[in-house]
């Protein structure tokens, strides 16, 4: 058989093979963009000092996590002071005066969660991308749409009730029977779906940006790829692609992100005071009460917390 007569011949990516990708990937991402929202933090709480039970956001470029003030004083790495002129400025000051590993603060607790997550939705996206050309063919356009909600869906389900226990957790040191205590309590009191809180929103946000990212990811490498005359995408091509189609997603899911993180503040507070969950925490009637209050601008305003 002439091989040549083939064409390309194709090298299959096996499973681990994608996770250790994946892997690899997540931790280098979390690594470059961390250190841009540590800043950001600092110079908030410089600007509006957290008190104690303050929620803020904390992004390590693969998951939002919700985090709690629960130190008083200077102790903790955001209530440091630094006299902070601008981000620049912050960067500089910060590693000086405390080194260059506070730039990085609080990220390892967050990979715990953020890694896995990376890992099963690119993992799975790989895969059923793959299973769905060899049932639809290499060209059907609908392929990355289908691959890319799954392959979230299932990441989120799978990750939201460890969002939860990890923000319990942040608040006081669990023991592992203490922690199993607090998840038996919960369940037989509100039932296993309770452990899905915050689910419905993220899912809203990240749902749609999947199917847009992967769709117009997909759709704009074969348009510069056929631009170029090429045949394999190149890193700049797979890099330009990225960051259009990642900002396309970003802009049009940014309504559900400003949702999820309010109701995110919410569940915390309603969630230490014991207090019941009112009705009107549903993400339509937050989104409509974010619309009556700030009006449609409101639903892409990002609130510093």
């Amino acid at each position: 058989m002439d091989l040549e007569s083939e064409g390309p011949q194709i090298i299959k990516v096996t499973p681990v093979q994608q996770m250790l990708a994946s892997c690899t990937g997540a931790i280098l991402t979390s690594l470059m963009v961390t250190p841009l929202d540590v800043v950001k933090i600092r110079l908030q709480a410089q600007n509006n000092p957290f008190p104690k039970g303050k929620c803020f956001v904390y992004s390590n470029g693969l998951m939002d996590h919700l985090c709690v003030c629960e130190e008083e004083g200077n102790k903790a790495w955001y209530k440091k002071p630094g006299r902070f002129q601008g981000t620049l400025d912050a960067f500089f000051k910060i590693v000086r005066n405390e080194g260059i590993k506070s730039l990085w603060s609080g990220l390892p607790p967050t990979l715990v969660m953020a890694v896995p997550a990376t890992v099963i939705y690119f993992t799975c996206y790989d895969q059923l991308s793959a299973l769905l050309r060899s049932k639809l063919g290499e060209n059907e356009s609908r392929i990355p749409i289908i691959a890319g909600i799954v392959a979230r869906f299932g990441a989120v389900t799978v990750i939201s009730p460890l969002e939860l226990i990890r923000t319990k957790m942040q608040s006081k040191k669990f023991s592992s029977k203490e922690l199993h205590r607090f998840v038996s309590k919960k369940v037989s009191e509100d039932g296993w779906i309770s452990l899905w809180k915050g689910w419905a929103p993220t899912i809203l946000r990240d749902v749609p940006f999947s199917a847009m990212y992967w769709y117009n990811y997909e759709v704009l490498k074969k348009w510069l790829c056929a631009k170029s005359g090429l045949y394999e995408p190149t890193f700049m091509i797979n890099f330009t692609s990225g960051a259009l189609s990642g900002s396309i997603a970003a802009v049009a899911t940014l309504p559900f992100d400003v949702v999820k993180t309010q109701k995110q503040t919410q569940l915390w507070i309603y969630e230490s005071h014991k207090i019941s969950m009112p009705l009107h925490m549903s993400t339509w009637a937050i989104m409509k009460n974010i619309v009556a209050k700030n009006g449609f601008a409101g639903l892409f305003t990002v609130k510093k917390n």
